[in-house]
């Protein structure tokens, strides 16, 4: 079996790209079964994701509660 030279991206690194996709639409189930709609103001810090809500509420959601990421293009 040949080994690839490329070094698969962690679920960290990959989130993080995709953050950066303005036009994208992310959903995250977690593993409670609830679904999150992630809007536009979202980042990644340390092992959480950050959201500002309007109104400058700020939701912290860890990454080890994720089951399932959704991508739709907007």
């Amino acid at each position: 079996m040949r080994k690839s030279g490329k070094k698969i991206k962690s679920f960290k690194e990959m989130l993080e790209m995709y953050f950066q996709i303005r036009g994208l639409d992310i959903i995250i189930q977690m593993s409670d079964g609830s679904e999150i709609l992630l809007d536009k103001n979202r980042m990644i810090i340390d092992d959480m994701i950050v959201i500002i809500e309007k109104g400058k509420k700020e939701k912290r959601i860890p990454l080890s509660d994720i089951k399932a990421v959704d991508l739709y293009a907007a």
